[in-house]
């Protein structure tokens, strides 16, 4: 019954133009949609690698102050003797 209604509706050119416009704007609203959640995807991504290149540079601070430590004592008193902190 539901289905000789609807398809009696197909049946009338107005209503064909509006479904097939209605396909078309169902088409577009779901790639707007995709190109949203493309571009939420790419700024989490971009948010990740600027944390990581962050936390690189901080631990790469680091070794390299390590290396120039002092390796003892007397290193130590002959670089405050000099003022070389």
């Amino acid at each position: 019954m539901i289905a000789s209604i609807l398809g009696g509706l197909a049946a009338t050119p107005w209503m064909r133009a509006a479904l097939r416009y209605g396909a078309i704007a169902l088409t577009i609203v779901l790639f707007l949609l995709a190109i949203r959640r493309s571009g939420e995807r790419v700024g989490r991504i971009a948010e990740r690698l600027e944390n990581t290149e962050k936390a690189n540079d901080t631990q790469r601070r680091m070794l390299e102050a390590a290396a120039r430590r002092p390796r003892n004592r007397d290193e130590l008193v002959d670089r405050l003797r000099d003022g070389g902190f």
